[in-house]
């Protein structure tokens, strides 16, 4: 199969639209590409969102990285039972989510978890939980870096902060977590400058830190679009997501990092209304809906424009009036990777153009057991 058709079924007769395939193979190098990035497995943190698939976690353990981030209980109790060494859940947790927490480090004795605060009065009740529970909660300060959707900033309020979890007998201060997903400038150089002006004033509170004597914080920094940056500091773990699968919307921002689109869409035109108009099974309830038009990238049909979307279906204008016909099959890969996942229960894997594999996204609900 050559490779501009590398993504095509040789037989698809059986195969239900809409489908989400994933390329084994591809998977394999982006993890590969990721490692030689960084130089080093254990220099990596890569976020589980994207994917939430125990096959890929296991891909990435035989390649030797051993820390892993994660957004939901459920994504923590599948890295559990994974085996996985170490996890940070990258969400403070509150309310009910805090005895999950506790239950999860209960339940996997042999999976270091940790968690993220910004705030004293989670700290105090996470605290007050690890002391009736007996366990020693692992905590990292999260730091707001511009993005201002969680955090503190990283000043004096972030210091006496990672000095008052320090000092608590029932937690352990691990260090800072900087998620700077609003830098996303196309143009490298600009966004290098964008992320290593951010990233200053972290080094200035990580100084301040060490001048007090205080436990020497483990920095843990970036998402997908700075990982080319972050992955070259020295004393920082990365944490790409994305980079697992890759999608059309981070490829066409960032064509200077070398990962593969690992997982695409599988659907066929279900109707043609009207003179130019097709319409595909890929709906709301299909593919990852926030995104303007375009929200896939079409493989298999070329000059289309994407005019409509509903629950069920994507509406398409084509100026080719003869070549297509109802009950074709096409491929496109999701502009945004990470929600369309969530939409499927399962992973088609594709080896040579055969599926040869389902793998279950089994944290793709909030809970899984605990």
């Amino acid at each position: 199969m050559g490779e501009e058709t590398w993504y095509r079924l040789k037989d698809s007769t059986k195969v239900i639209s809409p489908s989400l395939l994933v390329y084994k193979e591809r998977i394999i190098h982006n993890i590969e590409e990721m490692i030689r990035m960084t130089g080093d497995a254990k220099k990596l943190c890569p976020h589980i969102k994207t994917h939430k698939c125990a096959e890929i976690v296991q891909m990435q353990l035989e390649r030797g990285i051993t820390k892993f981030k994660c957004a939901t209980i459920a994504e923590a109790e599948l890295l559990g039972n994974c085996g996985a060494p170490e996890v940070l859940l990258a969400m403070q947790p509150v309310g009910a989510n805090i005895d999950r927490f506790i239950t999860l480090m209960k339940t996997f004795p042999n999976t270091k978890f940790s968690a993220l605060t910004d705030t004293s009065a989670i700290a105090d009740t996470l605290a007050t939980s690890g002391k009736e529970n007996d366990e020693k909660i692992g905590l990292y300060i999260d730091l707001n870096v511009g993005m201002n959707r969680t955090g503190i900033a990283p000043d004096e309020k972030a210091f006496q902060l990672y000095e008052y979890v320090s000092v608590n007998p029932h937690l352990k201060i691990l260090g800072l977590h900087v998620y700077d997903g609003h830098l996303r400038n196309p143009d490298f150089d600009t966004r290098k400058q964008d992320c290593d002006k951010a990233f200053d004033s972290v080094l200035e509170l990580k100084e301040r830190i060490l001048e007090a004597k205080l436990p020497n914080p483990i920095i843990i920094a970036g998402g997908s679009p700075t990982f080319p940056i972050h992955c070259k500091r020295e004393n920082v773990i990365a944490s790409p997501g994305t980079t697992l699968l890759w999608d059309a919307g981070y490829g066409n921002l960032f064509p200077e990092m070398n990962f593969l689109p690992a997982a695409v869409l599988f659907t066929r035109i279900i109707s043609k209304p009207k003179a130019g108009i097709l319409c595909f099974d890929l709906g709301h309830k299909s593919i990852a809906p926030e995104m303007p038009f375009p929200r896939v990238e079409f493989l298999s049909l070329g000059h289309e424009r994407q005019i409509g979307q509903s629950e069920e279906h994507l509406v398409v204008e084509y100026d080719d009036l003869k070549v297509m016909e109802i009950g074709s099959e096409h491929y496109a890969i999701p502009k945004h990777i990470c929600p369309t996942v969530a939409k499927y229960d399962e992973l088609l894997v594709v080896d040579k153009g055969h599926i040869t594999d389902a793998w279950k996204v089994a944290a793709r609900n909030q809970k899984i057991t605990i």
